[in-house]
């Protein structure tokens, strides 16, 4: 799939994005590997990661789509405790090495729709 890296794909309603709640999780492509992704809300936007922690590349969710912490203000590996920041996915603690691969977002008219780069792209069915 020869995919330009202007091309956009709906995600969710906006609806579907709650400040520190459950993640809406999407698959991509990413450096030519089949990958799960997911999309979250913090501070009322949106933002969207690789599912990945950067200590140990093993998917970070301790539920189903459940990254944030109690307090709502961390994303969190279940594995090894690695903190990121929700709005950077930079790594804030523990044992990760860097940040979260960062998917771009855009929202309007209450749909939040992901974007492709030269290494994410969408999967093929």
């Amino acid at each position: 799939m020869n995919t330009s890296p202007e091309q956009s794909f709906a995600l969710c309603n906006s609806a579907d994005l709650v400040d520190g709640g459950r993640a809406v999780p999407f698959d991509v492509v990413y450096a030519g590997q089949t990958c799960r992704a997911f999309a979250i809300r913090y501070q009322g936007l949106p933002h969207a990661y690789l599912n990945r922690c950067t200590h140990v590349a093993m998917e970070m969710d301790y539920q189903p789509d459940r990254f944030f912490d109690d307090t709502g203000h961390w994303l969190l590996c279940a594995t090894h405790g690695a903190a990121y920041l929700p709005h950077t996915g930079q790594c804030a603690g523990g044992p990760c090495r860097g940040g979260l691969v960062k998917i771009a977002l855009s929202e309007r008219d209450g749909v939040v729709r992901w974007h492709t780069a030269y290494n994410l792209q969408p999967v093929e069915f």
